[in-house]
């Protein structure tokens, strides 16, 4: 044996030191959706903001604390601060001017200053609502915007709110590119946009990454935004990889293809606990409760549908504890409206439909349906009661819910046709000009004490004269709800504005434009080696936070 050790002492000098560990300067990350659109201002979907938060900056938004914050802007606007400031407006009621000041030293991706210019252009295109772009009301209320300097603009509003420092959607958008094809013609813009035409052109990013190559329907890779300003992200490159089916997307997790899986749009939370008690060694867990609400949305303008004891016996035919607790772990809360348990403005008393057979069956009898042969209900026409089921193709726990669902109103004598589309057509065109006839089912993502005026007011139906803006795809209209949607912002008295929120969900429980199923937790898959990824529980997804993201040493 001693005669063998020099010749292994002599091995391991040839060989020389033991090579160092490759550095990871590359991090991929799987999500179940391929945006719609990459034009921050133009239609709501929760993969758009996730990608859309490593290559771009809002002003302001509710960060992992759930506290309003600066990204793009030096400070938060208040009154104590002087940046916010009562006013008359022209025509003598109480108004408000708020001014934000941009970050020095942001910028677009070809070096331009991020300027006032810009946030005056966005403004503009939303006060055009031939545009079609997303929260109409903020611009409507928004009358006149005023150019300070190159970095401080001011906005003019026709009322105070008690959110009146937040930018909500108003975000920078660069008019050294944008404007002159929006001046051409508004109402086309949004095909016409660079963010649909040149994508990568790196002039519409500001953000720590811009997106240098997009693969349609299939992915999106980023590259650091030499222009950046800020702290140096982590990774020279992400590869964002849409797989729309959460087995294939556990599996190439598995295989080493993915490196973690964004909880805003990744595995069910079933799915995720069972890849947990497999691979707990490899991967690390997260499970964050939010402000995920998913539901049934109903097409009210459908026949049946508009009957609102038919809608009430669809919740009734629905046991939705014995699904959060079969399907779920019971990890998931059952929702009763749209207002999380986990909001301030949550009504703990509000009406509650519990599983009741007996009372969906009653309803629908009340209703005019009567059994037919086969057990469907007909109407005195003849019509069954087939309702069109939808929702995202792929998604493994959503089509598991189908399945159920689809079973539990059968006990009803209600028929449930499955149909479901890839997300791309699902959000893109399906829901967002309101082509489903029946129920489809999807889930709402939300801020802290969120007014829902653009899901619930009767003026945000989308429709060919808005250019398809506006979220309100049930089509519900209740003139009590739209005075409500009204109130609540401008109620600054937290105490009365309680009562207002509480008297919104008592309409929406009785009313039930859209079926509650259940508060979702985000489940957060990352690999063993990454750090400091903060979810977030709410709108803004823990992308806009990327260049604190760490390799762990």
């Amino acid at each position: 044996m001693a005669a063998r050790l020099p010749l292994i002492l002599a091995a391991l000098l040839l060989a020389g030191p033991a090579p160092a560990q490759p550095a990871r300067d590359q991090l991929s990350i799987g999500i179940t959706q391929y945006p719609s659109t990459f034009h921050p201002n133009i239609e709501s979907m929760a993969a758009k903001s996730y990608v859309l938060g490593f290559a771009r900056r809002p002003l302001t938004v509710r960060d992992p604390d759930w506290n309003l914050a600066c990204l793009g802007c030096d400070t938060v606007p208040s009154l104590e601060n002087g940046l916010a400031v009562r006013e008359a407006t022209p025509d003598g009621r109480p108004g408000i001017r708020v001014t934000w000041r941009l970050r020095e030293g942001w910028r677009w991706g070809d070096g331009t200053p991020v300027s006032a210019e810009d946030m005056l252009f966005a403004w503009q295109a939303g006060r055009d609502f031939s545009t079609g772009f997303g929260g109409s009301e903020f611009y409507r209320q928004a009358y006149e915007a005023i150019v300070v300097d190159p970095r401080t603009i001011a906005l003019r509003f026709d009322r105070v709110t008690f959110e009146y420092a937040s930018a909500g959607n108003w975000e920078p958008l660069p008019a050294h590119v944008e404007r002159r094809r929006w001046e051409q013609e508004p109402r086309s813009y949004r095909s016409r946009s660079a963010y649909e035409t040149e994508t990568t052109n790196p002039a519409l990013w500001n953000g720590p990454y811009r997106i240098a190559a997009v693969q349609p329907g299939a992915g999106v890779t980023l590259e650091r935004n030499p222009a950046w300003a800020g702290p140096a992200p982590a990774f020279r490159r992400i590869a964002i990889r849409t797989v729309e089916n959460t087995a294939a997307l556990e599996a190439q997790l598995l295989a080493g293809q993915l490196d973690m899986v964004a909880g805003e749009l990744g595995l069910p939370l079933d799915q995720a606990a069972a890849l947990e008690r497999r691979a707990a060694s490899r991967f690390r867990f997260a499970y964050r409760p939010g402000l995920v609400y998913e539901h049934l949305d109903l097409n009210l303008d459908t026949p049946a549908l508009a009957d609102r004891r038919v809608r009430q016996a669809l919740v009734s035919a629905i046991d939705r504890a014995q699904i959060v607790q079969r399907l779920f772990e019971g990890r998931q809360s059952v929702a009763h409206t749209t207002v999380n348990p986990l909001d301030g403005m949550h009504d703990d008393a509000v009406r509650q439909w519990p599983f009741d057979l007996p009372r969906a069956r009653a309803l629908l009898e009340e209703a005019g349906w009567r059994p037919g042969p086969d057990g469907i209900r007909r109407n005195a026409a003849g019509e069954r009661l087939a309702i069109d089921l939808m929702t995202t193709a792929g998604n493994r726990s959503r089509e598991a819910v189908q399945q159920v669902v689809q079973g539990m109103w059968r006990g009803a004598g209600i028929e449930a046709r499955i149909r479901n589309e890839p997300p791309r057509v699902f959000f893109g065109e399906t829901l967002s000009r309101r082509r489903f006839t029946g129920a489809a089912m999807f889930a709402w993502i939300s801020s802290p004490e969120n007014v829902p005026r653009t899901s619930l007011h009767s003026d945000e139906i989308p429709t060919a004269e808005r250019n398809w803006s506006g979220q309100n795809y049930t089509g519900f209209r209740n003139a009590e709800m739209d005075a409500l949607l009204e109130a609540i912002p401008v109620e600054l008295d937290r105490e009365r504005r309680r009562a207002l929120w509480h008297r919104l969900q008592a309409i929406y429980a009785e009313e039930l434009p859209a079926i509650p199923l259940w508060f979702r937790s985000d489940a957060h898959v990352w690999p063993a080696w990454l750090e400091n990824v903060r979810p977030t529980g709410h709108l803004n997804p823990s992308s806009l936070w990327v260049e604190e993201w760490r390799v762990r040493p």
